[in-house]
């Protein structure tokens, strides 16, 4: 049996190979700082192919904030022995984008005072590692608010109970509302078929801190009938939830006669919730970007709610304003 021939590379099938990989080749003189790029660097840096280009019309596209960094490190690429590598943003209109530049430094191979490498769009696996980063942040905030929340609770139920079966009744309750509240923070895929009522998201959401029930009890929520999206109620959710969190542990919910009002109303095409506490201790304006759960809720309403927060800081409670599109949370 003939054995298929083994296929020949040439300089052709090494350019569709290229060109497949988003591989993007540069060429840099060393004395006269002069770049060449072929079409997917100039495509990639969105700079005409006409025009004679040096690092520093290139750094012009770089992040501020890397730009002195990258500037540096191509300085000393020829102080490095052997390949070198280093990521950096750049702007294009209003994306940021991620770029890896490849190459060899010390001089390696170079010829004629060019050297050569290559560029990546490394974008998707930069956003994968923010991803990720972001929600190792997430799970290590929320065990720890899971861990104060249910001390929280047995100390709420243990003032209400009479006896001790009472006390281990109740709490298992809350505890078990409080576990229906996170399965709507991390819902499981194609389980939510239905769209969800406003005022029954924010029940089932307060319902385990709340000693009489979310709607008669300490806790008041008035919502008009509106349904919510699933996307938009997992992400509400998740606001809702850090607001509890943060009412539990400093908060009104963290005095017995602390109280908690939650209204919802519509302004022409917004949403707007009002999230009102009174009759706990003292409060105060936290330093900005104070604490990982803060940054979190602002991230929340602004990218994916596309919405807004804000805050007002009297001293018998706290007062969050939360305003998002009607039609976003139909999403």
């Amino acid at each position: 049996m003939t054995q298929p021939a083994s296929p020949v590379w040439d300089e052709r099938h090494l350019r569709l190979g290229i060109t497949a990989a988003g591989v993007a080749l540069w060429a840099w003189n060393v004395d006269s700082d002069d770049l060449t790029m072929d079409d997917i660097g100039y495509e990639l840096w969105t700079v005409p192919k006409d025009v004679a280009v040096k690092f520093e019309d290139l750094s012009v596209h770089i992040h501020p904030a890397d730009r002195d960094r990258v500037r540096v490190a191509f300085n000393a690429t020829r102080g490095i022995v052997g390949p070198f590598e280093i990521d950096f943003r750049i702007l294009v209109g209003d994306d940021v984008r991620w770029i890896s530049a490849r190459g060899r430094g010390d001089d390696e191979d170079i010829e004629e005072r060019v050297m050569y490498g290559v560029f990546l769009d490394v974008t998707g696996r930069k956003q994968a590692e923010e991803a990720n980063e972001l929600l190792a942040g997430e799970m290590s905030h929320r065990v720890k608010n899971l861990i104060t929340i249910a001390g929280a609770l047995t100390s709420m139920t243990s003032r209400s109970a009479e006896t001790k079966e009472d006390m281990a009744r109740e709490l298992i309750q809350r505890l078990s509302a409080l576990g229906r509240a996170h399965d709507l923070v991390r819902p499981v895929p194609g389980q939510t078929d239905e769209a969800t009522l406003l005022g029954d998201l924010l029940s089932v959401l307060l319902n385990p801190y709340d000693d009489l029930g979310a709607f008669s009890g300490r806790i008041r929520v008035a919502a008009p009938r509106m349904g919510i999206g699933e996307s938009a109620a997992t992400a509400l959710a998740l606001v809702i939830h850090e607001l509890a969190t943060n009412a539990v542990k400093y908060g009104a919910l963290s005095a017995p006669a602390g109280l908690l009002d939650v209204s919802c109303k519509i302004v022409q095409d917004e949403a707007v919730i009002v999230w009102t506490e009174r009759g706990g201790p003292p409060v105060r304006e936290p330093s900005p970007g104070s604490g990982f759960g803060a940054r979190l809720l602002d991230r929340v309403v602004e990218r994916q709610l596309r919405g807004s927060v804000e805050y007002q800081w009297p001293t018998e409670g706290m007062i969050a304003i939360l305003k998002i599109k009607a039609d976003r949370l139909m999403s």
